[in-house]
């Protein structure tokens, strides 16, 4: 019976990711202005003001950045990438570790600091 419980644990673990486990759905990003200034706008809809730190769900895709204070730029895209976590778990964890990071979108990862370029 010990080695059925075991067993299950291991099945488990090897089946779950590592990002998949170690990610959130969400990251938080500082986000500035170029001029220390107070700003505000979206990030894929959802408002936002800055400085301060805003919450971004993790997707396959870059997060989009739309400004509405004057004198900023418009648009600042926070480019996604893949965490270093998904590698280590493609070395360890093989073939269904890894799809399950990709399945569940926590294995992207955005710059933790988003600076929107602003004239004084």
């Amino acid at each position: 019976m010990k080695l059925v419980y075991v067993g299950s644990i291991v099945f488990a673990v090897a089946l779950s990711g590592c990002a998949s486990i170690l990610n959130d759905k969400t990251q938080a990003i500082n986000v500035s202005s170029s001029t220390g200034s107070d700003i505000q706008g979206t990030v894929n809809g959802m408002p936002f003001k800055a400085p301060g730190v805003v919450q971004v769900t993790r997707e396959n895709k870059d997060k989009l950045f739309v400004t509405e204070t004057e004198g900023c730029v418009k648009e600042t895209i926070a480019e996604k990438s893949v965490d270093p976590k998904f590698f280590v778990n493609i070395l360890s964890g093989g073939a269904f570790g890894s799809s399950t990071d990709y399945a569940s979108e926590k294995m992207w990862k955005y710059n933790e600091n988003v600076t929107i370029a602003c004239k004084k």
